[in-house]
């Protein structure tokens, strides 16, 4: 059973959720959906336990991680869900989820949203979506929303380039793969299975309320960011060597079912290293902006306002190291770039 959060229906489509898990359970990627309701789902049980972030740094799970988003970003549709959508209308719903009319009638102001290079939904205009939804009582609220809306435009003209895997570079994604959403399957247990670190766990993945298109490297990034856990001990940040191999292990899985074959596997590798260290810092932009709006939605006990701040620092980390302007001032390297940056 899964049931929604308070107003979550403002960081999240319910709609696209209920859509997405229907599209995965027929491709044998998530378990069967049994029901809905006004504030959840039910789902078929996985037999398995939840990976901690001390668990994705070993290697058999990073390599099983690695295999399996290989394979979701490598078999399931960016274009529409027809395969899925009358599975998905087919589950009982007694009624939509109201919004409240503070969020619903909410005015975009002087905001132009952006315009991607393909049409939503996807990472860049649920990004907007969050955006356009964040508080503007205060002149100080109203004053960081245009400053995280250039933020936006500025990393669309610099990243939306299409030159990633997929169609339009961009695959379907799972976009929260934190370790709480990897399911390590029950023979396999890391506490009880004597696998060596060139071997791969058997995963699943869950939640796919965030599911969407996306570039790939958003997905890797994004998963590699939270390797740090829910305190963001940066000290576990993937270095180059291990981002590597888990790149190597994503792309040989990502052929296997596109039919790439070997001798052109590492080019790929080389492109996409490059790209998810382009998009290191896009995670903490967009859970920075999600964080700002749980931080009024939330009625869970956790400082959404600081852990905003910290994801968000992260971004501006990451643009004054890529702009040079952290170097210019003669500052110290923060520890997330500094490990990032570790062979």
């Amino acid at each position: 059973m899964r049931a929604y959060g308070n107003h979550t229906e403002i960081l999240i489509d319910r709609e696209r959720e209920t859509t997405s898990h229907a599209l995965l359970a027929s491709r044998g990627l998530a378990p069967p959906l049994l029901a809905r309701f006004q504030n959840g789902l039910l789902y078929r049980f996985i037999r398995g336990r939840s990976a901690t972030h001390l668990d994705l740094v070993k290697p058999p799970l990073w390599r099983g991680v690695a295999r399996r988003l290989g394979q979701w970003h490598a078999v399931l549709p960016t274009g529409g869900h027809s395969a899925s959508s009358s599975s998905a209308k087919e589950l009982p719903l007694s009624h939509q989820v109201d919004v409240d009319d503070q969020h619903q009638h909410k005015q975009e102001d002087d905001l132009d949203p952006i315009k991607p290079r393909v049409p939503g939904p996807n990472m860049w205009t649920v990004l907007q979506k969050w955006i356009l939804a964040l508080p503007t009582t205060t002149e100080e609220q109203r004053a960081r929303r245009c400053d995280l809306q250039k933020e936006l435009e500025r990393v669309v003209r610099e990243l939306d380039d299409g030159r990633g895997l997929g169609d339009d570079g961009l695959v379907f994604a799972h976009c929260d793969l934190l370790c709480a959403n990897v399911i390590v399957l029950p023979s396999q247990c890391p506490a009880t299975a004597a696998t060596s670190d060139k071997e791969a766990l058997n995963v699943q993945f869950i939640d796919y309320e965030y599911a969407t298109p996306s570039p790939a490297a958003f997905d890797i990034a994004n998963h590699f960011a939270e390797w740090g856990g829910y305190d963001c001990d940066y000290s576990m940040m993937p270095t180059r060597s291990v981002r590597r191999q888990f790149l190597t292990e994503y792309v040989r899985s990502y052929g296997q079912f596109r039919g790439i074959p070997e001798c052109a596997q590492q080019e790929i590798v080389d492109r996409l290293y490059e790209d998810v260290d382009r998009f290191r810092g896009i995670p903490g932009l967009y859970w920075g902006v999600w964080a700002l709006i749980q931080a009024q939605i939330s009625q869970i006990d956790f400082d959404y306002a600081s852990y905003a701040e910290l994801r968000l620092g992260e971004y501006y980390a990451w643009r004054r190291e890529v702009d040079g302007s952290r170097a210019q001032a003669g500052e110290e390297m923060p520890l997330r770039e500094r490990r990032w940056a570790e062979s």
